[in-house]
């Protein structure tokens, strides 16, 4: 059986094969009566475009990429890059767009990446997770490859991108272990080369700033718990008699949490905990994790919101999303 050709819908639906074209590709120039009869005789004949054809034609690929700065380790572990993602998947499943996922976190792996990136195999790209000064957005702009950012990187002034309200969030998560009666509270930061870690630091000085108390702060070497329970180590080394611990993610505090208990100390009898995510993992420590709620999901839907509307060549009357996040109390803090 021969496959059904664009010009046997033309033919059945009555209109011309420019018309059949330009309801395929979605262009807003065809009446409401023409689509129908289109997408009629489309599903009536089975007519299934050829991508191939159809991209010469638009010069687009219908591909979207996710490129994730981070090892594939982090990326599959840690619940706020699974939350990220399952949000963009669903915004552009209703778009007709494909997502490709890439993780490069070598400089020769950036170059390859943006290689390809540029060569026209995708129609825009989401970044996430940047680390540093990383010019691969500013290089992905200028080849006129649409881009949108999850996360505020550090060093860098992007068009798009969408974050959470981190400073305002960590102040808060502070502010409750101060109303809580606790006065030596010590922060474990996250990566100092990301604008997460760097904002969440900021509203946990924000917080203590105007109450005299002591800023006992540790740095993670990333957000995991592996950095939490090497950095509570330090903090316990430094000042012993700390009575609350604001760590800026989940696993963050998890690790925190495990060195408390190893060495005795009552949670939150002894020492309150506070961490940022909300994720699953935070109902079922022991005790469950007080914790930052960030709407990951959301993130993701507004950045492939962002890049589905710069791909069209809408203009965004905003470009730059931020995402409230509020306190989820448990019983660690």
């Amino acid at each position: 059986m021969n496959r059904p050709t664009l010009e046997a819908v033309a033919a059945l639906a009555g209109v011309g094969r420019g018309t059949v074209s330009r309801v395929i590709n979605g262009s807003p120039n065809v009446s409401e009566k023409a689509r129908d009869a289109v997408q009629q005789a489309i599903q009536e004949l089975g007519y299934v475009p050829n991508r191939a054809a159809r991209a010469l034609v638009t010069r687009r690929t219908d591909t979207v990429a996710l490129v994730v700065s981070e090892s594939e380790l982090r990326v599959f572990d840690e619940p706020y890059f699974a939350g990220t993602i399952r949000g963009i998947g669903s915004a552009l499943a209703e778009t007709g767009l494909q997502l490709i996922l890439a993780m490069a976190q070598s400089q020769e792996e950036h170059e390859r990446l943006e290689h390809y990136l540029t060569g026209q195999h995708v129609d825009g790209v989401l970044l996430l997770s940047l680390h540093g000064a990383d010019p691969l957005p500013g290089r992905l702009e200028a080849m006129g490859v649409p881009t949108v950012l999850g996360g505020r990187p550090v060093g860098l002034t992007p068009y798009s991108y969408v974050d959470m309200d981190n400073r305002a969030g960590a102040r808060q998560a502070v502010k409750h272990l101060q109303g809580l009666g606790r006065r030596r509270i010590a922060t474990i930061a996250g990566s100092q080369d990301m604008g997460v870690g760097v904002d969440r630091l900021a509203g946990y000085h924000d917080a203590l700033r105007t109450s005299g108390a002591p800023e006992l702060v540790a740095y993670g070497g990333d957000f995991s718990e592996e950095s939490g329970a090497a950095a509570m180590c330090e903090l316990l080394a430094a000042e012993p008699e700390l009575d609350a611990v604001f760590a800026a993610s989940d696993p963050l505090a998890v690790g925190a949490m495990r060195v408390l208990k190893a060495e005795g100390r009552a949670i939150p009898g002894d020492v309150a905990v506070v961490g940022f995510d909300d994720s699953k993992i935070a109902m079922h420590t022991d005790p469950p994790l007080t914790t930052m709620h960030q709407p990951a999901e959301e993130m993701g839907r507004q950045m492939a919101r962002l890049l589905v509307a710069r791909i069209n060549g809408e203009v965004l009357r905003q470009p730059v999303v931020i995402l409230d996040t509020h306190l989820v109390r448990r019983e660690s803090a």
